[in-house]
């Protein structure tokens, strides 16, 4: 039996060791679901992607999600890193446009640039949806922060393009800094909620070139904290489009996330309106690491 192979790249980002880390394995069709989560878990990253076939049904590659606690349904930066795979390692595709089928539906990947520089990759996202709105006094004891340090122009607010995350604006970037997650509050909030993953944004950047800063919590799904979450950035595009907060529903932003981590991540997001329906696109870069032989 051939062992599974394996990738590591890192997402969101320019250069190795920053952004979001990511393993993807191949030749994988014998492991169980047990023993990928087990898998999963072993490596520890936030997500950690198994492509079950090479072949692809339908025009898209069946390709699954882990976290270390549990399978999931969409991942952004696994999009994006496992789409690099099948195209540029795998070699399964010259085409400009790679599908993943996921647990969410298909998710287009589009790779823009030339041979020249890193290819800039795009998901398409699925329409957002958009649930329950959030207490500030909660949130506040969560977060560890004051009920003024959160911006009360905008709401909190569930959304998902593909993952259920709720979207907390705060004042500005030194609230964001401060924020200390309450795991007792935090998992008596989310325990029962659509959206078990927290985002907190500021308008503020990190750097002079990003319109917005971002830090994700899902410790429900083992992640204390996220280093570049294309997912929940995606459901944040979504929210800032639908509220106007850049002054219409047509955005093109920069997002700087995983700096208190200290893995520095950027992530593009692009919005417009079509047919009534907001549309969500989220995009970065993909730097390979390592690859190797399970077991």
């Amino acid at each position: 039996m051939n062992k599974p192979k394996f990738f590591i790249t890192d997402v969101f980002t320019s250069r190795k060791y920053g952004g979001n880390p990511l393993a993807t394995f191949i030749d994988c069709e014998s492991l169980s679901d047990q023993e990928m989560q087990k898998i999963a878990k072993e490596i520890n990253f936030s997500e950690t992607t198994f492509i079950t076939s090479r072949q692809p049904k339908d025009g898209a590659y069946d390709v699954r999600i882990f976290t270390p606690n549990a399978e999931v349904e969409f991942a952004g930066h696994p999009t994006l890193g496992t789409a690099h795979i099948i195209r540029n390692k795998l070699c399964l595709t010259t085409a400009n446009d790679v599908v993943l089928n996921l647990r969410a539906g298909k998710i287009p990947v589009s790779f823009t640039g030339t041979s020249e520089q890193l290819s800039q990759l795009w998901m398409k996202q699925v329409p957002p949806r958009f649930g329950k709105r959030g207490d500030v006094d909660t949130l506040s004891r969560i977060l560890g922060i004051a009920v003024s340090d959160i911006d009360s122009a905008f709401p909190i607010e569930e959304v998902s393009t593909g993952f259920p995350t709720l979207i907390v604006p705060l004042a500005n970037l030194a609230a964001l800094k401060r924020v200390k997650i309450n795991k007792d509050d935090y998992f008596a909030l989310v325990n029962d909620a659509w959206a078990k993953v927290i985002l907190v944004f500021s308008r503020e950047g990190y750097e002079e070139n990003q319109n917005l800063s971002v830090r994700v919590f899902a410790d429900f799904y083992g992640i204390p904290e996220d280093a570049a979450t294309g997912s929940s950035n995606g459901s944040l595009a979504a929210y800032v489009a639908h509220h106007k907060i850049f002054g219409g529903s047509n955005t093109e932003l920069t997002v700087g996330q995983g700096y208190e981590m200290r893995r520095p991540s950027t992530l593009a997001l692009r919005t417009n309106r079509a047919k009534g329906e907001i549309e969500v696109f989220v995009g970065g870069t993909v730097v390979e690491v390592a690859e190797g032989v399970w077991g």
